[in-house]
């Protein structure tokens, strides 16, 4: 990359609009968001949000796809790759040591603790820790906690995990500034289960845990028939078991960080039906 290049860049990211959108995607990367979730997490007018992707578009930052009348926004992440690498490919004389970003993270042995996020930690990130507190089979400490907790867990899902015999007599809705602080586990793993909690700005997790969405349709906005919302938390639970499980085969031990991290991604997207 060169300098023209750079201050193309730059001059997109100059604009608090654009920067909020280009920091959503680079949190949602390498998934794509589809127009109306960003204006909902930004609160950006159609028109103003518009504005600001085709500036980040032309400055090489975001790629999209057309998928018959839906337009989905990805990060362009080779292009933001080259220009963080531009930045600072000549910073402290090329030591690392000084001002490389700090990717030391704890080793991959013995018990990983896993945390699941949602907004509320009532239904999707409690159905996620109780599984993978059975299915993990004593190898992971399971958490679950919420940016704007309910403060309840869902009835519907206290009943559906108690017909599964799950043990749910552990499970409570909590903040998630119970999982920050000097006291708070170290992390191996940060899951977020919606879309709300994925758009949200990312605390700085030590350790570097794998993170990765796997989000999926909230059960407790169903409407309908008492089957029907019933329905919905089973196929929640269902799909939620499919990426456990899959989660709970890997080979963890043996897998480098960018395998593990692909394996997160790919799993994210693993439906009921796989």
């Amino acid at each position: 990359m060169d300098s023209i290049a750079a201050i193309k860049i730059l001059s997109a990211l100059g604009h608090e609009g654009r920067l909020s959108v280009f920091r959503l995607l680079a949190r949602r990367a390498p998934q794509e968001v589809r127009p109306g979730e960003i204006t909902e997490a930004t609160g950006l007018k159609p028109s103003t949000l518009s504005a600001h992707l085709t500036a980040l578009s032309e400055a090489g930052l975001v790629q999209s796809r057309r998928n018959g009348t839906s337009i989905y926004y990805a990060l362009a992440a080779d292009r933001t790759q080259a220009f963080t690498s531009y930045l600072l490919e000549d910073c402290c004389r090329g030591r690392p040591d000084l001002c490389a970003p700090n990717r030391e993270s704890h080793a991959m042995t013995g018990q990983k603790s896993v945390l699941f996020i949602c907004t509320g930690n009532s239904a999707r990130s409690i159905l996620a820790e109780a599984l993978l507190r059975r299915a993990g089979d004593g190898r992971f400490v399971t958490y679950s906690a919420g940016t704007r907790p309910s403060g309840e867990v869902n009835p519907h899902v206290l009943d559906l995990l108690a017909r599964n015999d799950h043990d749910i007599g552990v499970l409570r809705s909590k903040d998630l500034d119970e999982m920050q602080g000097e006291d708070a586990p170290t992390f191996d793993f940060v899951f977020t289960v919606c879309d709300h909690a994925a758009h949200e700005e990312c605390p700085a997790w030590p350790g570097q845990p794998i993170s990765a969405h796997w989000g999926l349709p909230d059960p407790a906005a169903a409407t309908g028939t008492e089957a029907e919302i019933a329905l919905a938390f089973a196929e929640a639970y269902r799909t939620l078991n499919t990426r456990i499980e899959a989660f709970a085969a890997l080979p963890i031990e043996t897998l480098d960080r960018l395998s593990l991290q692909s394996e997160a991604d790919r799993i994210g997207m693993l439906s009921s039906k796989n």
